[in-house]
Order: C-alpha cells, then sequence, then structure tokens
C-alpha cells in the first residue's frame, strides 16, 4: 500500500519539505513535486536527493512543447532515476516523451482532464466532449503512444482501466479521506472507493501536509487503501 500512496510536496520552501519528508519517515516512500515545490522549493535539487535516500520521486510538470524539446525534457528527468513524470495528453507530446523515456525506469503519464474540472469547465475550454469523454479519448491515446499511464480523476478510473488495460498506471488526484474538505477539487472520491474503480496510484496533498499529525493522517489514508484493496 505504501507504494501505491504519493504525497504530494506541495509547499514553498525545501526545508518545510524536508520536514514533511522526516515527520512521515517510513510510511511514505513516494513523494511529489508540482509547481509550487518545483519552481519554489528547488524542488528540482529536492527530487535528486530524496531519490538518493531512497524515496520515489513523481515530477509533477505536465510537460507541453514542441516535440524535439519535450522529448530533451523527458530525458533529462529520465537521468534523474525519477519514478513518473507527467506531460499533457495530447498524441504529440506523448509520442516524444515515450521516445525519450524507452529504455529508462520513467513512467510517463498523460495528464487527461485536471480533477479541478467539470463538464462545464471542458465546454468552455472549447471541447465537444463532456469530462468523462475526452478522458476516454484522451485514455485511448496515450496507450496509443506507448507511454506508461495516465492521470485521470477516481471518477474515471474505471472507464479507464477498460480502456488502458492492467499493465497502465492510472494515478489519481481529487482523493479526499473520510471528513476532509475538497477544496478546489470538483470530482473526488475516497481512497478505498478510489482503488476499487482501477486507480494504481493515489496522489494526496492537503489531508496529509497540512493535518496536525501528518504521519496520522497518512497512516489513516493507508487503512483505507487497505480496505480498497479488499473491495477490489
Amino acid at each position: 500500500m505504501a507504494g501505491q500512496l504519493i504525497v504530494g510536496l506541495d509547499v514553498s520552501t525545501r526545508a518545510r519539505a524536508e520536514e514533511i519528508v522526516a515527520l512521515l519517515g517510513d510510511s511514505v516512500d513516494f513523494y511529489k513535486i508540482g509547481y509550487q515545490c518545483f519552481y519554489g522549493a528547488d524542488g528540482f535539487a529536492l527530487g535528486k536527493a530524496l531519490i538518493a535516500a531512497g524515496k520515489k520521486v513523481f515530477f509533477d510538470l505536465k510537460l507541453l512543447d514542441i516535440d524535439n524539446t519535450v522529448e530533451k525534457g523527458v530525458a533529462a528527468f529520465a537521468e534523474t532515476g525519477a519514478s513518473m513524470l507527467t506531460v499533457h495528453a495530447y498524441p504529440k507530446t506523448m509520442r516524444a516523451a515515450a521516445k525519450a523515456a524507452a529504455g529508462s525506469g520513467l513512467t510517463v503519464l498523460g495528464v487527461t482532464v485536471l480533477t479541478s474540472m467539470d463538464d462545464a469547465d471542458v465546454k468552455e475550454a472549447g471541447y465537444e466532449r463532456d469530462a468523462a469523454g475526452l478522458v476516454a479519448l484522451r485514455a485511448q491515446q496515450a496507450r496509443d503512444a506507448g507511454i506508461g499511464g495516465v492521470v485521470a480523476s477516481p471518477h474515471e478510473a474505471e472507464i479507464v482501466r477498460t480502456i488502458i488495460g492492467s499493465h497502465m498506471a492510472i494515478v489519481t488526484p481529487g482523493i479526499r479521506p473520510a471528513g476532509s474538505a475538497a477544496g478546489d477539487q470538483k470530482r473526488i472520491m475516497g481512497p478505498a472507493e478510489a482503488l476499487a474503480m482501477g486507480a494504481s496510484h493515489l496522489v494526496v496533498a492537503r489531508p496529509i501536509i497540512e493535518a496536525a499529525d501528518p504521519a496520522a493522517a497518512a497512516r489513516a489514508i493507508l487503512d483505507e487503501m487497505n480496505q480498497g484493496t479488499r473491495l477490489a
């Protein structure tokens, strides 16, 4: 279970990120470094230090650029020993990323539709499909591009699993354990249910890092995840 829980280090200083890692200790071995930490807390160096210490690192940077730039960027992250990296789930971008990651231990994830977006947001962005339809399309394109998995809401995890099969990762943010506030997330689900729907990894940030006792919060989520495994 610990390998399926990814804690988001959504903080602005390296000192705070390292404090959280120390507080969580051996209960967590997988960390996400997104924009806030990457740009505000020397996240690239932090990530490499965590990898050197035996932790797994997920760089959530949602790369999108011309093919050559994406390919070179993904290759640079692959050299760090990172476990996961996100790109936007556009076919050309995913194909370039798959080429760069080939032969490495890096799992490239295509970001389908952000969990802060609902059908109205997708429509406003210019798509004719609803959120679930767009996620399904991106999942099919991710499979065909040969990348390692996708990022999707737990609400779409079940249909995504039928599209991509059992070998690809489904990483689900928008996870809220019992009693947690939704915050700015719109398509959320509890840990047990998300795993039962087909998710392979769960990303949790605020419910853990903002808790009075982060280690206890992480253990409670792991307990819920164990329930999900039994339900699956």
